[in-house]
């Protein structure tokens, strides 16, 4: 597979795994975390005659357990290890097939799993390695609850290994309340890799999307991760980039599985150039070819900002991280550089019309205005009321930041 020699999370963990201990694993994304406790767990099914469960990975997206589920296929290529996917979106019946048949290792969401459990179509009794994959995702996604539910069907004497990009009090908590004597094993910090390259672009809620168009054409790139806040956002502009000439895609909760996985197919293959999704949908995306990540909705979090920028400059390539932001993205803004312990350098595109006007609000008179109201509540954005504050000055960020910040040519919007 091309394997030259260990990164260091595997050279850290997978010694403590072969080892039988439980582990509590930080690294950053892009790492090689997946083959840190994959082949470990080859490693140690392969010693007895395989047909039931042994070990279960559980993991927070479809694309996360897809990715997961095929790294077991490709390094156990030449095992007996057979390995499952567990998740929803699906109908059951290929995978009640497929446990019927029997599996040494099941990758699952929390959800379907549970499914399963109740259904008692998994027999989950000779299981001996669980793993918790982006643990911190899954507690943003609210499944600890599930997570819980989960280890009370699994037998208590098990190997434990939980993987997290970041290791919150919840997480900790956690590890103390299922995990017997983990040992830590952390690869740097909650910080970007050092491969990636950040930027920000100022501009006016309303030209966000002009901006992206004529930032994506002037700027020499491979494939491009593009996020948005909201699913539907993501449609929307993942249509705008095609009518725009582009090659692009989106991924959201809103898709049938075949559909997601045809998005990532064409991402993967380079039928698509521009992949537009939300955070949810975004966890298992690994694409060596991504040579930017490009917020178009600031994340909320700076750990989310990790997790995204997370997606390009893997492994031994570099990639760039560049940020649209408003004047009310202020304290967000400040959270990610308090994290990258540096200002991000502020950039302005030439020959770019920041101060064009916005749209009129309600073209079509008060039944326009309803329709707008509900995509307004639907899309989950600021809108374009928010967005004429930010105009006159008056929005959430003082005028000072603005001139600091953005100098004079932003500060007129």
């Amino acid at each position: 597979m091309g394997y030259a020699q260990p990164t260091p999370i595997q050279e850290k963990a997978i010694p403590v795994v072969l080892a039988g201990q439980d582990v509590l694993g930080q690294a950053q994304t892009g790492t090689g975390k997946t083959a840190a406790f994959v082949l470990p767990i080859l490693q140690r099914l392969t010693d007895k005659k395989g047909g039931v469960v042994r070990a279960l990975i559980v993991a927070p997206t479809r694309e996360l357990a897809e990715q997961i589920h095929n790294a077991v296929r490709e390094m156990g290529r030449n095992t007996r290890v057979r390995s499952v996917t567990v998740y929803g979106g699906v109908g059951m019946g290929n995978q009640l097939n497929n446990l019927r048949r029997g599996a040494d290792i099941v990758v699952a969401c929390p959800g379907r799993l549970l499914d399963h459990i109740q259904r008692r179509t998994i027999d989950l009794s000779h299981m001996e390695v669980l793993v918790l994959d982006e643990a911190d995702r899954m507690l943003d996604m609210g499944f600890l609850p599930d997570i819980r539910r989960i280890l009370a069907h699994v037998p208590k004497k098990r190997q434990t290994l939980l993987f997290s990009a970041t290791l919150p009090e919840d997480i900790r908590r956690l590890a103390r309340e299922f995990m017997h004597d983990p040992v830590t094993v952390q690869v740097g910090t909650s910080a970007p890799v050092e491969t990636v390259s950040h930027a920000i672009f100022p501009v006016p809620q309303h030209l966000k999307t002009p901006l992206l168009i004529e930032l994506l054409r002037r700027t020499d790139t491979r494939s491009v991760l593009v996020f948005t806040r909201t699913k539907h956002r993501a449609k929307r502009l993942a249509g705008q980039l095609e009518e725009s000439g582009f090659k692009a895609a989106s991924l959201q909760g809103n898709l049938s599985q075949s559909r997601r996985q045809a998005a990532m197919d064409g991402f993967r293959s380079g039928a698509f150039q521009i992949l537009v999704a939300t955070d949810i949908a975004a966890r298992g995306i690994d694409v060596s070819t991504i040579s930017h990540v490009i917020n178009y909705d600031i994340p909320q979090t700076a750990d989310a900002y990790l997790h995204r920028i997370g997606r390009t400059g893997r492994v031994d390539r570099t990639g760039d991280a560049f940020t649209l932001i408003t004047h009310e993205d202020e304290s967000e803004l400040r959270a990610i550089e308090r994290l990258l312990g540096a200002r991000i350098e502020v950039r302005m595109l030439e020959g770019f019309d920041y101060d064009r006007a916005p749209p009129p609000k309600f073209p079509d008179g008060p039944r326009r205005q309803g329709a707008f109201q509900r995509g307004r509540q639907q899309d989950g954005h600021r809108g374009h009321q928010q967005g004429g504050q930010r105009g006159n000055g008056r929005g959430r960020g003082s005028p000072g930041y603005r001139r600091d910040r953005f100098g004079p040519q932003a500060a007129r919007w």
